[in-house]
């Protein structure tokens, strides 16, 4: 690995000029979980890292059922899955902090540092695409919101500028009769990269037998995560059944352009994005008529 300096924020305002001085070649220090790997790898080169877990607002989790959440960037993994709350309120989002490495990665591993780096493979960006979160970034120029729908540009690489890092996650208060589920596809019980994840969210009626509004957002199945639209507004108006998922896993199989790898062919991952999405949206509507009209 090679030498690099270390810079360790308290504000928002002193991490963003410490990025600004560093110009290209500095990197922000959330969890280190993917940097120093990549670093010590080749992967990516730094002259400086500025960590940001000294700043109170990356740290923060403010929750409540009207306002929604507001999640820091440098939050870790496990304060998302120990908090009961939270699960019932965005169980895709836990499903997948669950998941990413092992626990001894969960207590430094955070949601905002898995969407920055940005893999299509990330477990992260779909449960959060299917939740509508939307990304908080600051920098020279400011600040500015973008939807995690819209983050990812390609392998590696995402919206944010020379100087501007993520500072929080915002999702939307939950909807009555409405909930999510996060599933992928791994080739051993733990600790992989996913070869298909998928991640659904469903609002249904007062009765619980029809589909009011779908998100379904894909990873590991193109450049970048992918909102899959068509597919999603298909169960607009829809009863809730198999038959229904199933339609729209075939939908959501359209927007799939894999690669072959050693996890698995394009082919097989195109047949995973359609029986994942019909489990994952399966999962969700037990999940919305389990819980009481809140999820």
């Amino acid at each position: 690995m090679k030498d690099f300096s270390y810079a360790a924020a308290a504000t928002v305002d002193e991490a963003v000029s410490l990025l600004a001085a560093g110009g290209a070649r500095a990197r922000v220090l959330a969890g280190g979980t993917d940097i120093i790997v990549q670093l010590r790898e080749g992967m990516r080169e730094a002259d400086l890292l500025v960590d940001v877990k000294k700043v109170p607002e990356l740290m923060a989790v403010d929750y409540s059922p009207q306002r929604g959440l507001r999640l820091g960037a440098a939050v870790p993994c496990y304060r998302l899955y120990d908090d009961p709350q939270l699960c019932a309120a965005y169980p895709a989002v836990c499903d997948a902090a669950r998941i990413i490495g092992g626990w001894q990665i969960q207590s430094r591993a955070s949601l905002g540092g898995n969407l920055c780096n940005s893999s299509p493979a990330a477990d992260s960006t779909p449960a959060l695409m299917a939740h509508d979160a939307t990304a908080h970034i600051a920098g020279p120029a400011g600040t500015r919101t973008v939807k995690v729908a819209d983050f990812c540009t390609a392998p590696g690489r995402n919206v944010l500028e020379r100087g501007e890092f993520l500072v929080r996650l915002e999702l939307p208060p939950p909807a009555p009769h409405a909930s999510s589920h996060y599933l992928r596809f791994i080739p051993r019980n733990e600790m992989d990269i996913a070869v298909v994840g998928a991640g659904a969210w469903l609002r249904l009626d007062p009765t619980g037998q029809k589909i009011e509004e779908a998100r379904i957002a894909l990873g590991a199945v193109a450049p970048r995560p992918l909102l899959a639209t068509e597919a999603s507004n298909s169960l607009r108006g829809q009863p809730a059944t198999e038959a229904s998922f199933a339609a729209a896993g075939e939908l959501a199989k359209k927007i799939a352009t894999p690669i072959d790898d050693k996890r698995g062919t394009a082919e097989y991952r195109v047949h995973l994005v359609g029986v994942l999405v019909r489990r994952a949206l399966a999962g969700a509507l037990e999940r919305a008529r389990g819980s009481n009209g809140k999820a």
